[in-house]
């Protein structure tokens, strides 16, 4: 037998339940939202970094911008920049799209980030697995370009200063110049740059200058692995928010 009082105890939680569902719903919707405004904002100032060290590559070694675009260190300065505005730009869409719960801007900042991170790893694997060819495609490239040394004053310049700041000669070696400059060698392959240069420094300038770039990047490879982590989460987030949203509204529905 049901008494009076436990059946409006039932329908008073019958009325409620709904709103509670509710209440927790928008606490659980606003939690996403924070912390993926937080993640975002972390991807938006890791996207200004790589954008700045790609600009500070470039303006130190504009000295070689007369090279080949495969030239190392030139190579990475263009994937910085192009990575760190890419990375910016989605950021700013994924704080924005956390910031006014619009379904649609997360939907379309989660392709195009799902999009950035499938894009990053194929062309990871592809420098892994294609790495020796893209080395001798890179050398090939070089020494292509030295063949307008002499009547190129800009690459004249730009190799000039590859091989006195580096202390080397040619691309695999010193021998690379004997086809360019009739069996004899740039004066800045030697030390001392007046008069001729009979014998140069024996390393050659290619494996150099990759060492160089290795060696130097490597904080910048550990900051690029703490950004995919961030994009990953980034992903998590957005989805779950969609998720979120689109349950809030079927409730209000």
């Amino acid at each position: 037998m049901v008494t009076s009082g436990t059946k409006e105890s039932f329908l008073s939680n019958l009325w409620t339940q709904p709103s509670n569902r509710m209440s927790v719903s928008r606490r659980c919707l606003c939690c996403v939202k924070y912390l993926m405004f937080v993640f975002n904002l972390i991807f938006w100032l890791g996207g200004c970094g790589l954008f700045g060290v790609g600009v500070w590559l470039s303006f130190t070694q504009s000295a070689f911008s007369s090279l080949p675009l495969s030239f190392p260190s030139l190579s990475a300065a263009n994937l910085l920049l192009v990575a760190g505005g890419v990375t910016m730009v989605t950021g700013f869409l994924g704080c924005l799209g956390a910031l006014k719960e619009q379904r649609y801007l997360l939907m379309t900042f989660f392709v195009i980030l799902l999009l950035l991170v499938l894009t990053e790893l194929t062309l990871t694997m592809v420098l892994y697995i294609f790495n020796a060819e893209l080395d001798v495609k890179a050398q090939d490239d070089l020494k292509e370009g030295m063949k307008n040394y002499v009547t190129d004053e800009g690459l004249k310049k730009s190799w000039d200063n590859v091989q006195i700041m580096f202390k080397c000669c040619g691309v695999a070696n010193k021998e690379d110049w004997y086809l360019v400059t009739n069996k004899t060698l740039p004066s800045s392959c030697c030390s001392n740059r007046i008069g001729p240069c009979v014998d140069g420094w024996s390393e050659p300038c290619y494996e150099k200058a990759r060492k160089w770039l290795l060696t130097n990047i490597t904080s910048v490879l550990v900051f690029g692995v703490c950004i995919g982590i961030v994009q990953i989460l980034a992903l998590i987030f957005s989805l779950l928010m969609y998720c979120q949203i689109l349950r809030a509204e079927k409730y209000l529905d």
